[in-house]
């Protein structure tokens, strides 16, 4: 090595450092520090103080989840309800080399069959892994029996199981009916993968540990599974991953991932000295992944793969309007506050939305202070009930459960007769109407109702935009979901090297540690 090959400048050290291809050596030369591709030549002068080996970005996270899942990359991105993680963007992403997930939750039977049917015509008949989502509806049990059914209709062959805080006999049922014997080591083959979404350690233990015994005999003797699979059932854990949720957009608890990752792992290893099955489920981290930073310290605190959900509501892919995107694209760190959450208003449950751009979050919690202190839509105060039908329902509240009532007839007959006999029922009904159309409403982009959008969205946007200013991807028009996902962990596989030099004691100028993403006008990878 000469001197002449050794880069001392700060867009030559930058360069060696982004060539992921290469390792990285950090020499001395008695006065100057440099880098260089290759390791110096004895008797050159030049003394090595540290050194990393290359770094592919399809290297990151864990082999096995790679394995496993017939995927490239440790990256998974999570399904968005509503469809809001659509066909086209599943396909893209799946195509691309990551685990992707249909955001089936909250959409009719009909809608998500045909989605399944047009991604195992596009995927599954070409070998291309994806997964759907599952989420719990225990408000109705029907709905989460339907998604089932079209998984196992359609070939499914992963399912990401959400917001279970008990488990149905249904996400058991998909499970144990792609048990087989294997010939393996394990004894089982598990054709049917589960990823469970959580955000607490009880949780986690319910998809860590074998399927309970009730439920695999309740199956079994409604012929839904056979005997076999039940006793297969008793040597695997429910789950295949369970990914670690923080500070996410939608459905949260907003614990920090800092501390809530490393107690799941804790908890792993320890149900594994029961069930030693269990040693193999891998934990990944979702919530607050928007930069490459996040997802190296996700890796870093034991992750082994990465989940991001928000910054890709704001790809093209996406299935929310134009408008939605533009102002997810404004959003910043302190932009997302806490709202009533549709599915489970009665229980005063929240999710995490935007704020800014929109009336939503007040509007709803407003509806759930008047739930909260009155007992019917008759015993509202007329000040209330005027500015309700004027300013957030924009309709008389009679007119309002008219439309509610005709809908729960078709779809939830029992809710119906409930609302009939029971007043403040009726007026969470009533409520319910609003928060839900509040959503579609964001993904149509209706114009008329933009100060009522409900956009699901977590810090990790702000985070994302805060990142990406100035360069090409803060062109809304330019975030493909494989752009995101391809900077996000290029930019993670160069900062996972630049981490190590600085905890060998390397220190460098800001501007050669950063991660450059392609100027404002450049045609972005993806």
């Amino acid at each position: 090595m000469t001197p002449a090959q050794v880069r001392y400048d700060t867009d030559g050290v930058h360069a060696v450092l982004a060539d992921l291809d290469r390792p990285c050596y950090i020499v001395g030369d008695g006065g100057r520090v440099g880098a260089m591709n290759a390791p110096p030549v004895p008797g050159d002068g030049f003394t090595v103080l540290a050194a990393v080996a290359p770094q592919h970005p399809d290297r990151l996270g864990s082999a096995e989840f790679r394995h496993h899942h017939g995927v490239r990359y440790a990256y998974m991105t999570g399904a968005m309800a509503g469809g809001i993680a659509c066909e086209d963007l599943v396909i893209a992403a799946a195509r691309a080399g990551h685990l992707a997930s249909f955001g089936a939750a909250g959409l009719p039977e009909a809608r998500i069959d045909t989605a399944l049917e047009r991604l195992e015509r596009s995927l599954g008949s070409d070998g291309v892994p994806y997964a759907c989502n599952l989420i719990h509806s225990p408000m109705a049990p029907g709905q989460e029996r339907a998604c089932v059914d079209a998984c196992l209709r359609h070939r499914v062959r992963c399912v990401e199981a959400s917001a279970f805080v008990q488990l149905t006999p249904d996400l058991v049922r998909y499970r144990l009916a792609g048990l087989h014997r294997d010939p393996g080591p394990s004894g089982v083959r598990a054709e049917h993968r589960v990823v469970a979404k959580v955000s607490r350690p009880e949780t986690a233990g319910l998809f860590l540990r074998p399927a309970p015994e009730e439920l695999t005999a309740a199956l079994v003797a409604d012929g839904h599974v056979t005997a076999e699979q039940a006793a297969l059932a008793r040597t695997v854990p429910l789950a295949d991953d369970i990914t670690v949720e923080a500070d996410s957009g939608g459905h949260t608890d907003r614990r920090p991932l800092a501390v809530l990752l490393p107690a799941v792992i804790r908890l792993r290893d320890r149900v594994a000295r029961e069930h030693p099955a269990t040693a193999r489920v891998r934990v990944g981290a979702a919530g607050g992944i928007g930069t490459p930073e996040a997802v190296v310290a996700a890796l870093a605190l034991g992750a082994a793969y990465v989940v991001t959900g928000s910054v890709n509501q704001a790809a093209t892919e996406a299935g929310t309007s134009p408008a939605v995107k533009r102002l997810l694209a404004d959003a910043g760190l302190a932009d997302c506050v806490m709202a009533p959450a549709a599915d489970l208003f009665e229980q005063g449950v929240t999710v995490q939305v935007l704020a800014r751009g929109t009336m939503f979050p007040g509007h709803a919690g407003r509806l759930y202070r008047l739930y909260r202190d009155h007992d019917s839509l008759a015993a509202l105060p007329p000040a209330e009930r005027r500015y309700l039908e004027q300013r957030v329902l924009r309709r008389p509240l009679e007119e309002v459960w008219r439309d509610t009532a005709d809908y729960l007839a078709a779809h939830h007959p029992s809710w119906r007769e409930r609302a009939e006999r029971d007043a403040k029922f009726r007026m969470a009904m009533v409520f319910r109407w609003y928060l839900a159309m509040a959503s579609r409403w964001a993904v149509t982009g209706e114009a008329g109702r933009k100060g009522d959008w409900q956009i699901w969205c977590g810090p990790a946007m702000g985070a994302f935009n805060a990142w990406t200013a100035g360069s090409a991807l803060a062109d809304p028009a330019r975030r493909q979901v494989t752009a995101i996902a391809h900077h996000l962990l290029h930019g993670a596989a160069f900062h996972a090297r630049v981490t190590r030099l600085r905890l060998a004691g390397v220190r460098f100028p800001a501007a050669c540690a950063e991660y450059r993403l392609p100027a404002a006008g450049v045609t972005v990878r993806g």
